[in-house]
């Protein structure tokens, strides 16, 4: 009962974040960049002072992990079996691309700027996995450096930051239909919550299919840690470290990815009516919203201040490659699809 009261104040901070949010959004004469980006954008702004309140640290913490869980399998309520399928197949092409340019590019960045092989390793996984998720996942199996963490950490930021503003207009100026665009978003962007905010900014179908997508490259981070682990023992052949860089694939695993495709199910299965499956979608874009002011109030401008030159030079060119490989491979994958 007392974790559960400690959530209270920073759950109803976030709530409040999120009304205020709706609120702004209403008034806008266009939606021009929706609730959950303004969520986002509205708790980065109260970052300074939420900050020094530590009693809204667990809830807000809480809402930024689980919450954004749960937003993500609800809006499976939105979506077919069929279409998850289709989307999934589409990713896996997508990703054939959008892997070897992250790692290729991470490569070269690495030889020419003399970066630690850790170090490029977690902006390339960030880039082609999942951002922040992945960081933090393969950071402790490859014994990375905290410096190196959050440099990759900072980089992931930075561009998601720039993406989730830009990546609707840029899909708007170049005529992007929602489907290319939610290809696009859901390999090109890092972080989970950017790809929600930045293809929900375009169109909900945008968002649903980009969802998918980055669900589908979510997916992809137990082989890569285990990949990761492998490399690290073979750099690192200590009988110690080799105990230690082994996987636990049930801790890594993103259980929440089956957790929507069961909501998926349910929705493809005919049970539930228009009314409910509105209604889900609706609060599925509320609880999103909620999630992403929370990150927004944990992210501090500071936290990238004194980030090397030299990393995140490679982590925007890593970024800025797969970007421009995304876009033409799913012009190029829907051109031979259609």
């Amino acid at each position: 009962m007392a974790k559960f009261a400690a959530l209270i104040p920073g759950v109803s901070v976030c709530a409040a974040v999120v009304a205020a949010a709706v609120l702004a959004n209403s008034l806008l004469p266009i939606d021009l960049v929706g609730t959950a980006l303004l969520s986002l954008l509205l708790g980065m702004l109260l970052n300074p002072l939420v900050s020094r309140w530590e009693f809204c640290n667990p809830g807000i913490s809480w809402t930024s992990r689980w919450v954004l869980r749960g937003g993500i399998i609800l809006t499976g309520v939105t979506l077919s079996l069929a279409q998850v399928l289709q989307a999934g197949r589409y990713a896996l092409l997508l990703m054939a691309f959008t892997l070897s340019t992250a790692f290729g590019v991470g490569y070269i960045c690495r030889r020419l700027l003399k970066i630690d092989w850790k170090l490029s390793s977690l902006l390339s996984v960030s880039t082609a996995i999942c951002g922040g998720t992945a960081v933090a996942t393969v950071g402790p199996v490859i014994k990375a450096q905290e410096r190196d963490i959050a440099y990759a950490l900072s980089a992931t930021f930075i561009f998601d930051l720039m993406t989730v503003v830009a990546f609707p207009w840029f899909g708007t100026l170049l005529g992007l239909s929602d489907t290319s665009f939610g290809l696009w978003v859901g390999t090109a962007v890092n972080d989970t919550s950017s790809v929600i905010a930045a293809g929900y900014a375009f169109s909900d179908p945008a968002g649903s299919l980009a969802t998918i997508v980055k669900l589908t490259r979510t997916l992809f981070i137990v082989p890569i840690v285990l990949v990761f682990a492998w490399i690290h023992a073979r750099r690192t052949p200590e009988n110690g470290d080799q105990a230690q860089s082994r996987v636990r694939i049930a801790k890594i695993f993103p259980w929440f990815v089956l957790g929507f495709l069961a909501v998926v199910g349910i929705r493809s299965s005919g049970v539930l009516s228009e009314t409910q499956v509105g209604t889900t979608a609706h609060l599925a874009k509320l609880l999103l919203a909620a999630a992403l002011g929370a990150i927004g109030m944990k992210t501090s401008f500071r936290e990238v201040a004194g980030v090397g030159a030299k990393p995140m030079i490679a982590g925007v060119v890593i970024d800025t490659a797969v970007v421009i490989v995304s876009l033409f491979a799913q012009a190029a994958i829907l051109s031979f699809v259609g």
